[in-house]
C-alpha cells in the first residue's frame, strides 16, 4: 500500500473511531447525534453537526463550524457555511453560493459544487464522481477511481491528483476528467494511473504529466 492510500484509510477508520466512541456526546438541540440525520435550519448559532449512521443537511443560508458524519450523505444549502465538511460512505452536495473555509472530502461518495459554490481547502475522494459548476476550489482535486467534471466557469486552484490505486482500493475503468469551455485548473494535472482527458478547446490548464489531453470543442467531450 503506499503512503497517501494508507494514510486515506487510517483517516477513514479515524474519523469512525472519533465519532462512535464512548465520548460522543448527544445534544439536546439535536446538532449531535450517533443513529439519525441532523438538520441546521437557518438562523442557528453556528456549531458542529455531527452523527454516525444520518446525513446531515444543512438548510439555505445557514451556517455551521464543521459537518462529519460516517454513513450519510452531507448536504450544505444555498449560501450556506462550513468550515469543513466530511463523510466516509455518502455524498457531498454544496449548494448555490454555498462556502467552505476548509476541506471537503468523502472516501465513498459524490462530490457536487453548484454555481457560485466554493471551497477554500481541496476537494478529496477515493470513489465517486467530482462535479463542479461554475464553482471554486482552493487546495486542488484529488481522488482515486472518481470521474471528474469541472464545466462552466468552474476555477480550480492546486491542480488535480488522481493517484495510483492499491489492491483494495483499485477499480479497473478508466476514470473520466473533463474540463469544459471556460473552465481554468492552475497548477499541475498529474495522473498516476491511466485516465481520459477531455479539454475543450477554451479551457485553461496547466501541465500535464501521466495524460495526453484530448481537445474537444463544444459544449462536451466526444462519447
Amino acid at each position: 500500500m503506499s503512503t497517501a492510500n494508507g494514510y486515506r484509510v487510517y483517516a477513514a477508520f479515524a474519523v469512525i473511531l472519533a465519532l462512535s466512541g464512548c465520548d460522543i456526546s448527544v445534544d439536546g438541540d439535536g446538532s449531535t447525534k450517533i443513529n439519525g440525520s441532523v438538520h441546521i435550519p437557518a438562523g442557528k448559532a453556528a456549531e458542529e453537526a455531527r452523527t454516525v449512521n444520518g446525513s446531515i443537511h444543512v438548510d439555505d443560508n445557514a451556517a455551521v463550524t464543521s459537518a462529519v458524519t460516517v454513513n450519510g450523505s452531507v448536504r450544505l444549502g444555498a449560501h450556506a457555511t462550513a468550515s469543513s465538511m466530511k463523510t466516509v460512505n455518502g455524498a457531498i452536495t454544496l449548494g448555490e453560493g454555498a462556502h467552505v473555509s476548509g476541506s471537503a472530502g468523502s472516501v465513498n461518495g459524490e462530490l457536487t459544487l453548484a454555481n457560485g459554490a466554493e471551497i477554500s481547502g481541496s476537494l478529496v475522494n477515493v470513489n465517486g464522481k467530482i462535479s463542479l459548476s461554475s464553482a471554486h476550489v482552493g487546495g486542488g482535486i484529488k481522488t482515486v477511481n472518481g470521474n471528474v467534471s469541472i464545466m462552466g466557469s468552474s476555477h480550480v486552484e492546486g491542480g488535480i491528483l488522481v493517484e495510483k490505486p492499491n489492491s483494495v482500493l483499485f477499480n479497473s475503468d478508466d476514470p473520466v476528467i473533463v474540463i469544459g469551455s471556460g473552465a481554468v485548473v492552475q497548477g499541475d494535472l498529474r495522473f498516476e494511473r491511466r485516465v481520459k482527458l477531455y479539454v475543450s478547446d477554451k479551457a485553461t490548464i496547466g501541465t500535464v504529466t501521466g495524460a495526453t489531453p484530448i481537445a474537444f470543442s463544444g459544449d462536451n467531450p466526444p462519447n
